[in-house]
């Protein structure tokens, strides 16, 4: 049986994808990111509230994130620049997580976003 063309592969994938997202939200079944973003952000305040040693523990953790991120190839200092303005808005600004409005009962409009 021949290969399909890489366009319809594409296009097929694109529907499968949507289906999933759909299935997904219907569920109300959070994504990896958001389990993820909550997660770090849980980390980054729960150090820094409840820890007489917080710049050495987040110290530890931004260098096995940047670890992580440099096996991946991003670049050191931007990875650390990066974490540190995540420690900063976190700690010193309101909760970054957001209510997901596709995902209320009565959400109004597709959900699509």
């Amino acid at each position: 049986m021949a290969r399909m063309p890489a366009t319809q592969r594409a296009a097929e994938q694109k529907v499968r994808q949507k289906e999933h997202r759909d299935r997904a939200r219907d569920k109300r079944r959070p994504s990896r990111d958001d389990i993820t973003r909550l997660l770090l952000w849980q980390m980054i305040t729960g150090v820094s509230k409840n820890r007489s040693d917080q710049r050495e523990v987040l110290d530890r953790l931004r260098n096995e994130l940047v670890d992580g991120l440099e096996k991946q190839g991003f670049d050191v200092r931007e990875s650390e620049d990066a974490f540190e303005e995540l420690v900063t808005k976190y700690v010193k600004g309101p909760k970054p997580i957001r209510p997901k409005r596709h995902l209320q009962k009565n959400a109004g409009g597709s959900g699509a976003g």
